[in-house]
């Protein structure tokens, strides 16, 4: 088994820190992994990505071209990512940033207003965590406990009042993701 995950968006969304708790989940569990993130020099505003692959053997190579699974935070990491995924992969995307529908039909194209979830949480900075609970929708191999014990064990100590919300807003993602996916099989 080998996954690969992309991850991208605006810098400030928490693309990197989604990444490591996938990775650290994975890690926990006995998994090999790698985490590789890229962002452009802006602190706020530009570019970030990181790449996770998971896997139950050695890694050959961190690098991932056709990615079956992506989550896309904003419009331009959706027309980026959507064109060179593999058939049959999940694309998560941030409906609350995306104004036009899926191009492919040969992928799993899953639209969450995963802004608008956060904010019913009542931090808009858990976006991130909501598009994550919806890949887990597609990524078996890595449960929503396992993200959750992920956070608890690696969340600095100021951050842990905040796990909570973050447990909620993984949830509901899943949930929202599983419907979608359910309705497309």
């Amino acid at each position: 088994m080998q996954k690969e995950i992309i991850i991208s968006g605006f810098g400030g969304q928490g693309v990197l820190f989604a990444g490591q708790v996938i990775a650290y989940a994975a890690m926990d569990s006995g998994k090999e992994v790698t985490w590789i993130p890229s962002y452009g020099p802006e602190m706020r505003g530009g570019t970030a990505n990181c790449t996770v692959v998971i896997a139950d053997h050695e890694i050959g190579s961190p690098l991932v071209k056709n990615p079956p699974l992506v989550i896309a935070l904003n419009l331009p990491s959706y027309d980026k990512y959507e064109p060179v995924m593999q058939a049959g992969g999940t694309l998560v995307v941030n409906q609350s940033m995306v104004d036009r529908g899926a191009k492919r039909t040969d992928i799993n194209t899953v639209f969450v207003p995963a802004n608008e979830i956060a904010e019913q949480i009542g931090d808009k900075k858990l976006t991130n965590m909501v598009t994550v609970g919806a890949l887990l929708a597609a990524l078996p191999e890595v449960t929503l406990e396992t993200i959750q014990a992920a956070l608890k064990a690696h969340l600095p100590a100021r951050h842990q009042h905040l796990l909570p919300k973050n447990y909620e807003a993984l949830r509901r993602g899943f949930e929202s993701a599983k419907e979608q996916l359910a309705v497309a099989v």
